[in-house]
This record gives structure tokens, C-alpha cells and sequence, in this order.
């Protein structure tokens, strides 16, 4: 089955969104710096990590060169996205969830940056899946690292499992030959949703019990 008519508008779809997405993730991972009183360098650090952190070790395993040593333009988008925290701190602060908001977009967006490079590479869908997950939760990983903070999504939040819903989600659109935007699309706002909803109503999955 043809995945893709277009060569040329899923590259151009894929490209917008791993630059959107870098923006976003960005913005969350600076934002948690400043939180830690981080000074500047260590924000961008931050900022960088988040934002490649995940795509660079999906590079890794496919075998591919990482992304962002292509093209200057996603440490260039970090710098902005700390220009950005930087110049609307006052406005970011009155805004309790912005920090959520940011990390929500960059794992719907990265999410499918993985599953379109993955299927692109020639892997079948549940290698896909499983890489847009890692596309979209790793580069929190490092920064919780970073941060010396429990990774984020080995706690109770709903986080790697909307990934992992939306690229189900992504594949099953894909079987019916919707168009790779809507199917983009559509995988975006269920990832979101499911976040969004998720920390609304506090749905979260089991946790794991020591025997006593």
C-alpha cells in the first residue's frame, strides 16, 4: 500500500511540523529551567535537549544522521524560543499551565515527526509507533535528568501512552488512504485531547505496589 502520493508534500509537512515542534519543546524546557533558576546557558541546555533530545536517538536507531546536524535551524529556533521565555516572562508566569500547554504540542508534534521519518526509512508501522513515542517523550527524559527530577513518564500522567494512542490512531487512518495532512491532523488534536483531558479529570494509570 502507497502511504504517501506525495513525496514532496509529506517532506514539506514533516519539516513544518519537527520546526514547529522544536519551537514548542523549546519553550517547555526552558521554561522548567527558569523554574529551577537555571541562569541563561543552562536554560538553553535545557531548551536543546528537550527538543532533540528525543528525534536525535530516533535518528540513532534508524540508522540515520540526526536531524539537526542537517541544518542550523533547530539550534536556531532553541535561541528563539528562549528569546521568547526571556522577553514574555511576565506574561508565561501568569499562566500557571503554559509550561503543559508547550509540552503537549511538542509530544503531538514530534510524535508524528517520528512516525513519518520512521515509515519514510522503509520500518513497519509498529517500529513507527514505537519511535514516535520515543520522538516525542525521550528529550523530556533527559531534561528531568537535567533537572534531577523523576522522569515524567514513568509517574502516573498520561504522557507516552497519548503518544503511543496517536500513532495507532496515525496507522489505522493511514490503512483507509486518508490523506497524510488530515491524517497529521487528526493524530495531533487526539494527542492533545487525550492530554488535555487527562489532567482535567485526573485520569492516570495504575501505579505499581511493593509487596509488604
Amino acid at each position: 500500500m502507497h502511504f504517501y502520493q506525495d513525496p514532496e508534500f509529506v517532506g514539506t509537512v514533516q519539516q513544518t511540523i519537527e520546526f514547529v515542534g522544536t519551537f514548542a519543546f523549546a519553550i517547555s524546557g526552558i521554561r522548567h529551567a527558569a523554574a529551577c533558576r537555571f541562569d541563561w546557558f543552562g536554560g538553553f541546555v535545557c531548551g536543546v535537549a528537550v527538543a532533540i533530545g528525543g528525534g536525535t536517538l530516533r535518528d540513532m536507531m534508524l540508522g540515520v544522521t540526526p536531524f539537526w546536524m542537517l541544518s542550523p535551524f533547530y539550534l536556531l529556533c532553541t535561541a528563539l524560543a528562549q528569546v521568547f521565555v526571556i522577553v514574555f516572562a511576565k506574561w508565561l508566569k501568569r499562566l500557571d499551565n503554559a509550561w503543559f500547554v508547550f509540552d503537549t504540542l511538542g509530544l503531538a508534534l514530534f510524535t508524528i515527526a517520528g512516525l513519518q521519518k520512521t515509515l519514510d526509512c522503509g520500518h513497519p508501522m509498529w517500529v513507527a509507533i514505537i519511535m514516535g513515542c520515543i520522538t516525542g517523550s525521550a528529550g523530556g527524559v533527559v531534561r528531568d535528568i537535567f533537572l534531577n527530577r523523576k522522569p515524567l513518564i514513568f509517574q502516573k500522567e498520561i504522557y507516552a501512552m497519548a503518544s503511543i494512542a496517536g500513532g495507532v490512531a496515525y496507522w489505522l487512518m493511514l490503512k483507509t488512504d486518508i490523506n497524510v495532512g488530515l491524517t497529521s491532523f487528526v493524530t495531533f488534536l487526539l494527542i492533545c485531547t487525550i492530554r488535555f483531558l487527562a489532567m482535567k479529570y485526573h485520569i492516570s494509570l495504575p501505579r505499581l505496589h511493593a509487596e509488604e
